[in-house]
């Protein structure tokens, strides 16, 4: 399983950082490019991709790997 990936807010700007990581990955000048950019981070490391807002507080989660909540019924 690969890192997760944060959506993060970065100036008058958003960007995508690995978790741990202490650079950005990238900086779009939209959330909405951000999400798309890092979701296929996510799907292709089997992580999760972590969106911030612009207060910087999590708001929401999304896994594209092993979810480690029992679903079955």
């Amino acid at each position: 399983m690969g890192k997760n990936q944060h959506v993060i807010p970065r100036n008058d700007a958003w960007a995508i950082k690995g978790a741990g990581n202490s650079k950005v990955t990238k900086v779009f000048s939209t959330q909405k490019e951000a999400m798309s950019y890092g979701r296929a981070i996510a799907i292709n490391q089997n992580s999760e991709l972590i969106i911030h807002g612009k207060d910087g507080k999590i708001r929401e989660k999304n896994s594209y790997g092993n979810d480690p909540r029992d679903i079955k019924g």
